[in-house]
């Protein structure tokens, strides 16, 4: 009997609830985590969890042991990290899941490029664009920009991205331009899903939050600002998509005068993970590529050189 595969079996199934969900977090399936759980009960001689139809909850047992056993995986894998590293390497396996256009145009090189220099770790990306509990969908990271919070689940900071609401030349000449937020009710406007249909304004008198009516809604940040540089509506747009659009004037800034609060690109990491050692490494890089200046400001830079005083940290 594998103990500690027992044991990370039990602390995956009491994050998760479920035998299903703990599957997932370990890449296995639900009756292996069942039968791994039923091997360490029998070994203890007692139940860690009770068991209905809808959900499994610990007993007084598997609750107060739960922290212990957390402690005890990760001292192990700890020391299993150490162990590599003293042979100048580090092993393990990574799931990670990303945005889907911000990963198809910057966070997949970056990901790849950590996979080179550690020749022992293995990875699994999965791009979505929606908010994720790592711990229950079994992810080690999970990279958004939504404000969601989780239980026994830390945020870290990545950057800032700045936003704009943007709009195409020639849609300004067909429809008009907006002089004030409220405007936007009289002009299509293309939501990106997650982020909804109220858009957000700072003013010299406070906020102002406008419901616009979509003309377009999509989950694709990629397909929203394809739709507004050919002419379909307005739309927020975060400064990885409009930066080259606007060099080249396809889009231009609409109502500047009222910023949009930029967002932060969040690492969310289940609390009993973050401290493993793959784990910190690959957060380590990805803030080292992606503070203190973003990879599209830098291409920004490299094609604008007089920005170079601004993107200076």
């Amino acid at each position: 009997m594998d103990v500690l595969s027992n044991l990370k079996a039990f602390v995956a199934t009491a994050d998760a609830g479920s035998f299903s969900g703990a599957a997932r977090q370990l890449g296995l399936v639900p009756s292996v985590v069942s039968k791994r759980i039923d091997q360490l009960e029998w070994r203890i001689r007692a139940p860690l969890f009770a068991r209905s139809t809808r959900r499994l909850t610990l007993t007084d047992v598997g609750e107060r042991y739960l922290r212990t056993v957390r402690e005890v995986i990760r001292q192990v894998d700890g020391a299993l990290a150490g162990m590599a590293r003293a042979s100048g390497e580090l092993e393990g396996h990574i799931r990670v899941k990303v945005p889907t256009t911000l990963a198809v145009l910057y966070l997949s090189d970056i990901l790849n490029d950590f996979l080179r220099s550690q020749p022992m770790i293995s990875m699994d990306i999965v791009l979505a664009d929606r908010s994720v509990n790592p711990i229950e969908e079994g992810f080690d990271i999970a990279i958004g920009a939504l404000p969601e919070l989780y239980g026994r689940v830390e945020n870290r900071p990545l950057c800032l991205m700045k936003r704009r609401l943007c709009a195409s030349p020639a849609y300004l000449e067909r429809k008009g331009r907006p002089e004030h937020p409220g405007d936007l009710i009289d002009h299509d406007c293309l939501v990106f899903t997650t982020s909804g249909a109220r858009w957000e304004f700072q003013s010299p008198q406070g906020l102002i939050g406008i419901d616009v009516r979509p003309k377009l809604r999509t989950n694709d940040g990629a397909a929203i600002c394809q739709a507004t540089i050919a002419g379909s509506g307005i739309a927020v747009l975060t400064d990885y998509l409009y930066d080259a659009a606007m060099q080249s004037g396809e889009l231009v800034e609409v109502l500047e005068q009222y910023e949009i609060p930029g967002i932060w690109l969040k690492a969310l990491v289940p609390s009993n993970r973050i401290e493993l050692p793959r784990i910190h490494m690959l957060l380590d890089w990805l803030e080292q590529h992606l503070k203190p200046v973003t990879p599209w400001e830098k291409i920004q830079h490299m094609t604008h050189p007089e920005l170079t005083q601004t993107l200076t940290p």
